[in-house]
């Protein structure tokens, strides 16, 4: 096999190991913030929309991990 084929497989299995542990980290973060507002939502329905806003910015905030892994797995790519 020649050096540049490992090269280009050696990329693309960086890039897939990448994105899976970056979405793996995201996901469960988005999961455990929606579990804990609709616990907290059913405790309190009085406090539903103050709730419901700071859970929207917590999950864009889980979510920039993914999409730093996202960004990391396409320099791998296309600039590596």
């Amino acid at each position: 096999m020649e050096l540049e084929a490992v090269v280009q497989a050696a990329k693309y299995l960086a890039a897939g190991i990448c994105m899976g542990i970056g979405a793996i980290g995201a996901a469960l973060g988005e999961g455990m913030i929606g579990a804990r507002a609709l616990d907290a939502m059913a405790r309190q329905p009085e406090m539903a929309n103050t709730v419901l806003r700071t859970m929207v910015i917590a999950d864009a905030i889980a979510e920039t991990t993914g999409i730093y892994s996202l960004v990391v797995a396409i320099v791998l790519l296309f600039v590596v």
